[in-house]
């Protein structure tokens, strides 16, 4: 059976490892990451070591503690597949802290940062949106100098719809492109402070 000596240092070691796989530097063309997903990563780590701490030599414990992760669902919208793959990471080197493992918990969190910066630096992440504009009489008038602000900000885009008063632009637009400053340099072209900008996300159709 392990002792609290055992969980004094299998615990903080496999929460530091969790932590240094989910706050990893994030690299230009990554999705964001959100927080709901950082901190389960963390606790995975965590929940590892401790049921092998728990398990021990028991193969009892170890059916016992299956079937009941069997009823464990995790819900949350995960953008980028790769934090699944974090997660399961963070879970494993957790249970290697719990069996004393440590000098492989640590040299695997390690091999997986680096991996994982490696693969990282490859993206480009890009989503699609519908970006509607609305600026009263004048919104015509300043269509050239709205597509000027989207090729500033190196946005593809194609007009899909244009009346008197509203054009509505379809845009491709990358993970480090910040949208409130495109929204702003819009919105700064009516002094009077009457257009509106409407970014809507399209998602794609499943097939």
């Amino acid at each position: 059976m392990s002792t609290i000596g055992d969980a004094l240092v299998r615990l903080p070691l496999a929460a530091a490892l969790g932590t240094a796989l989910a706050l990893r530097p994030k690299l230009k063309g990554t999705p964001p990451r959100m927080p709901a997903v950082v901190q389960t990563q963390i606790i995975l780590a965590i929940v590892g070591a401790i049921i092998m701490l728990v398990v021990g030599a028991s193969l009892a414990r170890a059916f016992g503690i299956v079937g009941v992760a069997s009823l464990i669902r995790y819900r949350s919208k995960i953008d980028d597949p790769k934090d699944a793959v974090v997660m399961l990471s963070a879970l494993s080197v957790g249970l290697a802290s719990g069996v004393g493992s440590h000098a492989l918990a640590v040299f695997s969190t390690a091999f997986l940062i680096l991996m994982l910066g490696i693969i990282e630096s490859f993206e480009k992440g890009e989503k699609k949106f519908e970006l509607t504009i609305k600026a009263g009489s004048q919104t015509d008038e300043l269509r050239p100098k709205i597509e000027s602000i989207l090729s500033r900000f190196e946005l593809p885009y194609e007009l899909r719809a244009s009346a008197d008063e509203e054009l509505c632009y379809e845009l491709v637009v990358p993970f480090d492109v910040e949208r409130d400053r495109v929204t702003n340099a819009i919105l700064r072209l009516d002094p009077k402070g009457h257009a509106a900008v409407d970014w809507s996300e399209k998602k794609n159709k499943s097939k």
